[in-house]
């Protein structure tokens, strides 16, 4: 019996080991990208163009970030971006709620075919050319309208949200009602602060949604002046375009001799994810438990 309990032990401490020594290995595969990215940003001249492991820049330099920073397309695609981003993930967090708090009463009427409503575009769209003539029809056309309206109200993330609400007992609103409160009170200091979670989750996917979105961008913008961040970045990394760095009087890049376009294209990398990676862990507690319990019941 003790050496079958000591093989057993063996085996769960090899077990162990292995899966830690995968992860760890999984782990830096996936962070030395970034590593190498931010590395290269700081690097000068043809330091930052030359062939190898980059593991530790050898000169520090922040020339690309003073050259990425003045580029007027750059500092255009960014204030757009966060502007798209924050305003539309407010208003689709907002709307998103408006809609699955009322569908999910039982006592709805029509309950079940307006879900069903809500359940067509899900599988069945239009495609881009009746997206486009719309978008046209209502006047958004080179409008930062056109980057949020269309994406406002996402199916999944509706259902998603209705399920969680689901999961709050009716009792809670019943014994608010009994002590005289209103349904505005009950929705304000009830439902609301226990959707907490689920409104982080929804936030997060529909924020990463807007701050990586550029085809919409591509299709229905033309005045660089309301381009965003991610088109910017395709324009300098796959078109290898790099008029995006000059300012009018081309003077953004004065004095830049010691960087090379490499640092300042990875420099542009680290600005474009930034936000984005400093906001994941305030809702990362949020969200297992707003993804597991929204996607349960129904």
């Amino acid at each position: 019996m003790v050496v079958g309990a000591r093989g057993r032990w063996s085996a769960d401490r090899l077990f162990d080991l292995g899966n830690y020594l995968f992860l760890i290995v999984f782990s830096l595969l996936m962070i030395y990208p970034f590593w190498e990215t931010a590395v290269v940003s700081l690097l000068p001249g043809l330091l930052a163009s030359s062939w190898g492991i980059k593991l530790w820049p050898e000169e520090v330099t922040l020339e690309a970030y003073r050259v990425a920073f003045s580029s007027r397309l750059i500092y255009y695609g960014y204030i757009n971006t966060v502007f798209r981003t924050v305003v539309g993930t407010a208003l689709a967090v907002f709307f998103s709620f408006c809609t699955a708090y009322p569908l999910a009463k039982r006592k709805l009427p029509l309950r079940n075919y307006l879900t069903i409503f809500f359940l067509i575009p899900m599988f069945f769209s239009g495609g881009l050319i009746p997206r486009y003539l719309l978008v046209r029809s209502l006047g958004m056309l080179d409008t930062r309208a056109a980057l949020i309206f269309p994406i406002l109200l996402g199916t999944y993330n509706l259902l998603i949200m209705r399920n969680f609400i689901m999961t709050i007992p009716d009792s809670l609103e019943e014994s608010a009602m009994i002590d005289g409160a209103s349904f505005f009170r009950i929705l304000v200091q009830i439902i609301i602060p226990l959707s907490v979670p689920i409104m982080a989750t929804i936030g997060l996917w529909v924020a990463v949604q807007h701050w990586n979105s550029w085809f919409d961008a591509l299709i229905f913008i033309r005045d660089e002046t309301k381009t965003v961040l991610q088109l910017v970045l395709r324009r300098v990394i796959i078109e290898q375009d790099d008029t995006a760095f000059l300012g009018e009087n081309n003077d953004s890049v004065a004095g830049a001799e010691s960087v090379v376009p490499e640092s300042i294209k990875a420099a542009t990398v680290l600005i474009s994810i930034g936000p984005i990676l400093l906001a994941y862990p305030f809702v990362q507690r949020y969200f297992v438990r707003g993804i597991m319990i929204g996607s349960l019941k129904g």
